[in-house]
């Protein structure tokens, strides 16, 4: 069964690399009109424009920085702008870094979660006004935020809490009609592996299959379905969820 999102407006933070360029595109090719951001210039800006233009819609792709909260409040703006309103907004965009707890400093701290977990719900609470009955909202959450991963304190914290906000929020948004649900992937394969050396992505892909009940990597296309399947209405009752898309791992 193909999942139709036709006519649907669709705002998904950081979609130019990774996760997030998958389900920018997966969305377009299933018939919604896509809004996404990025934070600085690149070719893969340039070359997911070329790849939406060739898509049937009308889909922006704008530099914003979601880590401010006015450039977040400006990409609400623009929402309203160009659509007037949203039925499905993805908070996809985050950073990482691995630094020893011991040593980890308070800026660094304060960026990571100002980008994995304030500018969420920044970026929700701006789209309210344009989200209506049977609208969706997709939190993209980590399955290392249930195990904990060492020098990523800064981060699984972002995480967890973003499982927290996710409940809340269904709860609390739920008699509006909109729903809240997070997906939580596991180590999924990116563009970012084709940018490592030959041997260390092999020497990962091993580590990693080793840890998976499916022996493998994710890929982005597998990550991407069931977002499309949370903001489609085939998920109509499902709110306040974690998706965990890990391979078992």
């Amino acid at each position: 069964m193909d999942i139709a999102l036709h006519g649907r407006k669709i705002l998904v933070t950081g979609g130019t690399r990774g996760i997030g360029r998958g389900i920018v595109l997966a969305a377009a090719r299933a018939g919604a009109d896509v809004l996404t951001c990025y934070r600085q210039e690149g070719e893969a800006v340039d070359s997911l424009v070329r790849e939406l233009k060739e898509t049937p819609g009308e889909h922006h792709v704008v530099r914003a920085d979601v880590a401010r909260i006015d450039e977040v409040d400006g990409l609400a703006a623009l929402a309203q702008q160009r659509y007037g309103r949203l039925d499905g907004v993805v908070n996809n965009a985050g950073v990482i870094s691995h630094v020893p707890f011991a040593e980890l400093p308070a800026d660094e701290w304060s960026r990571i979660i100002d980008t994995n977990l304030t500018a969420a719900y920044r970026v929700i609470q701006q789209s309210l006004p344009l989200l209506g009955a049977g609208s969706s909202i997709v939190n993209i959450g980590s399955r290392g935020a249930a195990a904990g991963i060492p020098l990523r304190a800064h981060y699984t914290a972002a995480k967890a809490a973003m499982t927290g906000l996710t409940r809340s929020l269904a709860k609390e948004l739920g008699p509006r009609g909109i729903r809240v649900n997070v997906v939580a992937p596991g180590v999924i394969e990116t563009e970012a592996f084709d940018a490592m050396p030959a041997d260390r992505a092999e020497a990962l892909r091993a580590t990693y299959a080793q840890k998976t009940s499916l022996a493998r990597l994710g890929t982005v296309a597998e990550l991407a379905a069931p977002v499309l399947f949370l903001l489609s209405d085939l998920s109509g009752y499902v709110t306040g969820e974690t998706v965990n898309v890990d391979g078992g791992i």
